[in-house]
């Protein structure tokens, strides 16, 4: 009997990582961005309607079940073409970054305020009056100058005109502070989505998503995906940070997709940061906040040394004394090996890129990851002559321990990624912090992310000559962000003292008041040759044997060179030369233009090959 009902065939793509795209047949009309559920091998696959097509020359297996609940809408199909085309992911990686959409009517709660809004004061009025008149903005306001004021009274106007909202932020910087702040003023309308939810919390989320009941959606870059309709607004707060941009594939980065998806739904966006990236402040319309909300005085003083030393040491005990708080940052890129001068502070550069040199102790060289130059390894420091040159790093357990030998009554709090592992320890962390059971935070780039410290007075910023001399074309950028960004964590509401450790004062004394006059000067330097004059796209290859590696990218390297729109900036040996057992080797691509570097990569055989577009991290 059904042999006579007429087969449907479609495209469909298997959800969860699966490459290909497969045919099956239906006896009954289905819709592109149907989700069902198909045969794969032994198990049930959950996959989603591509396209209709003729029926193929082989057998094909009958879908088993429609998902008659669930669908993917035109939007989460072409942002999927999008992003499996420009970031080089199959298109099953594209759409399972999604959740799909209830095929039931969505009726929003009526929004209701549960507390006045903030009242803006003159300085931030002015800018919220020339944020609301654009589609797309940079927020550039230094730390404490009440961004998040702002943002809320934004959201607000938004729910009131029927919209909802995402609230995108770093992944760790989804602090307890931020969550609170929110539910002050809109109550449950407001949802949490990252990646430290258990996927009960989720399955939850996602049902008061599709109920109506959360307006305002607000986690890491994977909110962006969220099941959420009539998007008015997306924020992006603390946009300068490399979270937004994954490291796995699709390398997609999150807030390149919020413009993008912005855009598509004729919804605002707005990007926000105390130090945005160049790439945001030249590409968008920016507003300022020059000043703190709390008039307080912030003393900078440069010492030199390295380490935790008696300088440092002498501070905390007389910050201890005086019943404050105190924070001590040091860096944690530990990837990266490169000759430091504990003279001068100098870092050995490669000639021709002006990056760090990276350190090969096994070939007894220098090597640079952009152009591949090299030289024998240097004794003496080029800028003050000094010998020898060293490498030493301290890392923040080794700092705890110098600081309680010295000053065995303090009580410190962990701040990094071993000891802070899930989100309830943030919670505990940052409330032993409000309450003062805490005399000082010893911690990483985790110290940056957006937390507000009452109580701090004294800020021991350390390591930054080693962040200087990382082989990156942005670290110049990335030691000046993280000084504002630390410095920024203290003073809140007390005077305060910035005690920063380095031999190169001279590369940051003019930029301690204006990362603005920063950015300006590091247009200079990006000009020609970086983004975001420049594109770039790194081919990473990776294989278990070294010489196949070398051949693939040998083959590539000599394929790329027939195209005249791109530059092959330098190849060879990635800085991490083997991760799981595979050999790495990379090359690093530049153009004017992305679709210069799209038809050149697409014309290559990228089998044992991974494309990163804007790339961030070169290790």
């Amino acid at each position: 009997m059904i042999s006579n009902k007429k087969k449907h065939f479609y495209f469909v793509i298997i959800l969860n990582k699966f490459p290909k795209k497969l045919i099956y047949h239906s006896f009954s009309k289905l819709n592109v961005g149907d989700v069902v559920e198909v045969k794969v091998k032994n198990s049930k696959k959950e996959a989603l309607i591509w396209e209709e097509t003729k029926e193929p020359e082989f057998e094909t297996l009958e879908i088993c079940t429609l998902k008659e609940e669930f669908f993917f809408d035109s939007f989460q199909i072409k942002c999927a073409k999008f992003i499996s085309t420009y970031y080089f992911a199959s298109i099953s990686d594209a759409i399972s970054l999604f959740k799909p959409y209830s095929k039931k009517k969505v009726l929003f709660e009526d929004f209701q305020l549960l507390s006045p809004l903030p009242k803006l004061s003159k300085a931030q009025q002015k800018a919220f009056e020339e944020l609301d008149n654009k589609k797309k903005a940079l927020l550039f306001g230094v730390t404490g100058s009440g961004k998040s004021e702002i943002y809320i009274t934004k959201i607000a106007k938004t729910l009131k005109e029927g919209k909802n909202v995402i609230f995108l932020m770093p992944e760790i910087s989804l602090t307890p502070q931020m969550e609170e702040r929110l539910k002050k003023y809109f109550g449950e309308a407001v949802g949490l989505w990252h990646s430290k939810l258990s996927q009960k919390n989720k399955k939850e989320i996602l049902q008061k998503i599709l109920d109506g009941k959360i307006r305002v959606l607000a986690g890491a870059r994977s909110a962006l995906f969220a099941p959420i309709k009539n998007i008015g607004l997306i924020i992006v707060d603390e946009e300068h940070d490399d979270s937004y941009k994954s490291q796995k594939r699709p390398r997609y980065n999150a807030k390149d997709l919020a413009l993008y998806f912005a855009k598509e739904l004729n919804a605002t966006v707005w990007l926000g940061s105390a130090t945005p990236t160049l790439n945001s402040y030249i590409k968008l319309p920016v507003v300022r906040l020059k000043e703190s909300f709390f008039k307080t005085k912030k003393e900078y003083r440069f010492i030199s040394g390295d380490g935790i030393d008696e300088v440092i040491l002498n501070y905390l005990k007389q910050n201890l004394k005086n019943k404050n708080q105190s924070l001590l940052f040091i860096p944690t890129r530990a990837n990266f090996k490169y000759l430091y001068c504990p003279s001068c502070g100098n870092t050995h550069k490669c000639p021709y890129c002006s990056v760090g040199m990276s350190l090969d102790r096994k070939r007894r060289a220098l090597r640079c990851h952009y152009c591949n130059f090299t030289q024998p390894i240097q004794q003496r420091c080029q800028k003050c002559g000094y010998s020898p040159l060293t490498t030493f790093r301290i890392g923040t357990q080794e700092a705890i321990e110098i600081i309680k030998e010295a000053i065995p009554n303090i009580k410190i709090e962990q701040f990094d990624k071993d000891s802070i592992t899930t989100y309830t320890k943030l919670k505990n962390a940052l409330k032993r912090i409000s309450k003062k059971e805490v005399d000082l935070i010893v911690g990483t780039q985790m110290l940056s992310k957006g937390h507000d410290y009452a109580d701090i007075t004294l800020s021991i910023i350390t390591g930054l000559d080693y962040i200087l001399g990382v082989p990156d074309y942005r670290a110049r950028e990335r030691a000046i962000a993280l000084l504002h960004q630390i410095a920024g964590r203290s003073g809140r509401f007390k005077d305060a003292i910035v005690l920063i450790q380095t031999r190169q004062k001279e590369q940051f004394l003019p930029y301690l008041k204006d990362y603005e006059l920063f950015l300006e000067d590091e247009k200079e330097f990006a000009k020609e040759f970086y983004p975001p004059f420049m594109k770039l796209a790194r081919v990473l290859i990776a294989n278990k044997d070294e010489k196949k590696a070398q051949k693939i990218t040998q083959n590539l390297v000599e394929e790329l060179k027939n195209f005249l729109d791109i530059e092959i900036v330098g190849y060879g040996k990635a800085p991490i030369e083997k991760i799981a057992n595979k050999f790495r080797y990379t090359i690093l691509l530049r153009a004017q233009k992305a679709t210069f570097l799209l038809k050149a990569l697409y014309s290559l055989n990228l089998e044992d090959v991974e494309i990163d577009m804007d790339p961030i991290d070169f290790s």
